[in-house]
């Protein structure tokens, strides 16, 4: 059995996560102060508003499309190699019936 059969990948670390979120909301709170000055008309202004929320849900939906495949892939993969090393577990090559 491989390292990786044994143990699930190493969760994220808080600094990481910290950065994550923190970068987030910069870039968002950069975006949102950037329409909120542009000199255009305040329907010009609220298109961009509305493209700009689409984009953030959009990406959040995404990566949650990403997470839950990867999650099912490793999960499958786990049920697969469990299954066959029970499979291999309770072979005997020496039982008189073993082909």
């Amino acid at each position: 059995m491989t390292a990786d059969a044994k143990t699930p990948s190493s969760p994220t670390t808080a600094a990481f996560f910290a950065q994550a979120a923190v970068s987030f909301a910069i870039a968002l709170v950069a975006l949102t102060i950037g329409i909120a000055v542009l000199p255009v008309d305040p329907w010009v202004r609220a298109f961009l508003a509305v493209g700009a929320l689409y984009t953030v849900t959009s990406a959040f939906t995404l990566a949650k499309v990403v997470r839950d495949r990867q999650e099912d892939t490793t999960v499958a993969r786990r049920v697969e190699r469990a299954r066959v090393e029970k499979l291999l577990s309770e072979h005997d090559p020496f039982a008189p019936n073993a082909l």
